[in-house]
């Protein structure tokens, strides 16, 4: 069964290719792929943020505040009305991040979100975060604002699954399309060469890792998906504006 509660700190990095190649012939020798990354071949994550009209959740979370909170739609691959998907809160307090989500069909998460039908308990689904679901929905009137999809390298340190590295690239997004089930396609939000790395782990970096960042010149960088794009965006419609 796959986890349902995180409770972790998320450090970032932006990476460019020839620094990211170097890192994982090191990673390779010192941590596991995960399964889904077998003879290091990517896999999809694809995602619907949701938002208020006003986009309130992606602006207070720019701001940096102490603590924030975001909802969204996570599938791997390109699902149908009955495929199973994950719909998540993730929230982040003083640096802290909790991510709560349940399985759910398609379908079912459509009509939770969308018309607040909660969906009656099944054996996949987490009780508990669906009650968190309702509440979220119940103080946010949200609607799917945007489609971001990329593809994913995963670690996880041998002997201790509380250590994960990812690594992501082909950062791709629309604003239009917005059902998971449409496709898996968008425009580019980075360069081609860029791998977004998040080391995540409830405790602190282990030294190991510490001294092969330091040695590799790697520094933390605050980043966010989701963030990117709305600037990028907000700046696009600001330039058309003024042309």
């Amino acid at each position: 069964m796959s986890i349902e509660v995180f409770n972790r700190y998320e450090h970032k990095y932006i990476l460019q290719a020839d620094t990211y190649l170097k890192l994982i012939e090191i990673l390779d020798s010192k941590m596991n792929l995960d399964d889904h990354n077998k003879n290091h071949n990517c896999y999809t994550i694809a995602n619907i943020y949701y938002d208020t009209k006003d986009d309130y959740l992606i602006r207070h979370s720019l701001d940096k505040p102490k603590y924030k909170e975001k909802l969204r739609l996570r599938a791997y691959g390109i699902p149908n009305a009955d495929s199973m998907v994950f719909l998540e809160i993730k929230k982040k307090f003083n640096g802290m991040v909790n991510k709560r989500r349940t399985n759910l069909k398609l379908s079912e998460a459509y009509d939770f979100i969308n018309f607040h039908k909660k969906p009656a308990y099944k054996s996949y689904m987490n009780k508990q975060v669906l009650n968190e679901l309702e509440y979220f929905l119940s103080i946010y009137n949200l609607i799917p604002k945007l489609y971001l999809a990329y593809d994913r390298i995963a670690y996880f340190e041998k002997g201790n699954d509380d250590l994960r590295i990812s690594f992501d690239t082909n950062i791709r997004s629309r604003r239009y399309d917005l059902g998971l089930e449409m496709g898996d396609y968008g425009e580019p939000l980075l360069d081609d060469n860029i791998f977004i790395m998040e080391i995540k782990t409830s405790a602190a970096i282990p030294l190991w890792l510490s001294h092969i960042l330091c040695d590799l010149g790697i520094k933390r960088r605050s980043f966010s998906k989701y963030g990117t794009e709305y600037k990028k965006t907000i700046n696009m419609h600001e330039y058309t504006k003024i042309i």
